[in-house]
C-alpha cells in the first residue's frame, strides 16, 4: 500500500515536471516568433527606405542633368553675347575714337568698310528651295477697325501657333496677344487680348512674331534689334544694327527706321542709310544670335514707298502718294537675281481707306496682314514660279 503511494507520488511529480518544460518551450517559441516578426517588420522599413532613397536619389541625378545641360547653353549663351558685346564695342569705337588712337580707329573703320563689303558681295545661298513669286493680290478682306491711324498687327509665322498680335501705335511697349484670328475679330475692341508688355518701347512699325519671339527695332543713340521671349515673358537677346547713319527706309512712313520681315528663308531687315540715300537697303539676319548674315544695297527709291515685304528671298517694295490712292508694287529686288523689275509683272492693291503703314507676309498662309488707317486687312496673294517669267 504505502509502495503504490509512492508511486503516485512520483507520476504526479514527473507530470508536473513535463508540464513546466512545455510551458518554457512554449513561451520560448513565442519569444522567437515575436523577434522573426520584429526582424521581417524592420526589414520590410529599411527595404521600403531603401527604395524611397533611390528614387530620391534617381530624381537628384536627372535635375542635375537638367541643371548640366541649362548652364551649358546658359554657356553658350553667354560666349555669344560677349561675342556681340565686343563687335558692338568694336563698332562704337569706330564712331567715337578718341584722338589718340586715330591710326587704331581707321583700321577698325577700313575692317567694318571691308566686311560690308564683302556681306553686300557675296552669293546669296537660300535655305529653302522656294521659287514663288507674286502674280497678284486675289482677294481682300477687311476683319475690323482697331486702333490709331499707325500700327502693325501679325500672326506668328510659325507653323504651329494661330496666335494674333496687335501693335498699335509707333512708340509704345504694350501688345495685345489674341489666341485666334477669330477671337480678334468677335473681340470688342482688345476685350479678349492678353496685355504682353516688352522691356522697352517700339520704334516704327517694323515688327515681326516668329516662332514666339517678338522681333523689334528701339531707336536710341543706335538702332537696337531686340528679341522677346513670349512664351515665359522675357529679354532672350538685343543686338546693335551695324549700320552707320540710319534713315526712315520709307518716304510715306518715315516712323520706321528699320522694318523686319520674315519669309520662308528666314528674318530680314529692310532699312536706308544716308550713303544711300535714295534707296532702300535690305540685310538677312540670324534668328538666334540676331547677326547680319549678307547686306544688299537695292535699286529700289524711298521716295513715296510706304511698305515692303519679302516673298522667297524677294523684295517687293510697294508705293503710294502723299493724298492716298492705289498702292501698287512698283521695284523688286531678288537677291539671286532670277526676278528683275523689268520682268516682274505689275501688282495692284484693292482701293482702300488710306494708306498702308504696314505690310507684313505670313509664308504659311501666303497672306499679307496690313493695317490702313486703323484698319486691319488680309490680302491673298495669287502666285507662280519665278521661272514662269
Amino acid at each position: 500500500m504505502r509502495g503504490l503511494v509512492v508511486l503516485i507520488t512520483l507520476g504526479c511529480f514527473a507530470t508536473a515536471q513535463h508540464q513546466a518544460l512545455i510551458d518554457y518551450l512554449e513561451r520560448r517559441l513565442l519569444a522567437i516568433e515575436d523577434r522573426i516578426s520584429l526582424w521581417h517588420e524592420q526589414t520590410t522599413r529599411y527595404a521600403s527606405e531603401l527604395r524611397e532613397l533611390k528614387q530620391q536619389m534617381v530624381s537628384q541625378l536627372e535635375n542635375l542633368d537638367k541643371e548640366k545641360e541649362a548652364l551649358r547653353v546658359n554657356l553658350d549663351s553667354v560666349g555669344t553675347r560677349v561675342d556681340r558685346v565686343e563687335r558692338e564695342l568694336d563698332y562704337l569705337e569706330t564712331q567715337n575714337g578718341a584722338q589718340p588712337c586715330v591710326d587704331v580707329d581707321e583700321k577698325l573703320i577700313e575692317q567694318q568698310v571691308t566686311l560690308v563689303q564683302e556681306k553686300q558681295n557675296a552669293k546669296y545661298f537660300m535655305l529653302s528651295d522656294c521659287s514663288d513669286m507674286i502674280s497678284t493680290v486675289k482677294a481682300m478682306k477687311i476683319l475690323k477697325r482697331v486702333g490709331g491711324q499707325k500700327g502693325m498687327w501679325t500672326k506668328d509665322t510659325s507653323r504651329a501657333s494661330g496666335k494674333v498680335y496687335i501693335f498699335n501705335g509707333t512708340d509704345e511697349d504694350t501688345i495685345h496677344e489674341f489666341a485666334t484670328a477669330q477671337d480678334f475679330t468677335r473681340s470688342a475692341g482688345m476685350s479678349l487680348s492678353n496685355e504682353v508688355k516688352l522691356p522697352s518701347a517700339w520704334s516704327g512699325m517694323g515688327h515681326v512674331v516668329h516662332n514666339n519671339y517678338v522681333y523689334y527695332s528701339n531707336e536710341g543713340e543706335v538702332i537696337k534689334v531686340v528679341k522677346y521671349n513670349l512664351k515665359n515673358n522675357s529679354l532672350t537677346d538685343s543686338a546693335v544694327f551695324p549700320v552707320q547713319d540710319h534713315m526712315p527706309v520709307y518716304g510715306l512712313n518715315p516712323e520706321t527706321v528699320i522694318d523686319l520681315a520674315v519669309d520662308e528663308e528666314g528674318l530680314w531687315a529692310i532699312y536706308a542709310t544716308q550713303q544711300n540715300e535714295r534707296h532702300i537697303s535690305l540685310a538677312k539676319m540670324d534668328t538666334q544670335s540676331l547677326d547680319i548674315e549678307q547686306m544688299w544695297d537695292t535699286n529700289c527709291p524711298r521716295e513715296n514707298a510706304e511698305a515692303a515685304f519679302v516673298i522667297c528671298s524677294t523684295l517687293y517694295v510697294v508705293y503710294n502718294t502723299k493724298q492716298p490712292g492705289r498702292s501698287q508694287v512698283q521695284c523688286v529686288f531678288d537677291v539671286n537675281g532670277m526676278v528683275s523689275n523689268e520682268d516682274a509683272p505689275l501688282v495692284y492693291f484693292p482701293k482702300r481707306y488710306g494708306s498702308h503703314s504696314s505690310l507684313k507676309y505670313n509664308p504659311q498662309e501666303q497672306l499679307l496682314y496690313a493695317w490702313d488707317d486703323g484698319y486691319q486687312i488680309l490680302y491673298k496673294l495669287s502666285m507662280k514660279k519665278k521661272l514662269e517669267l
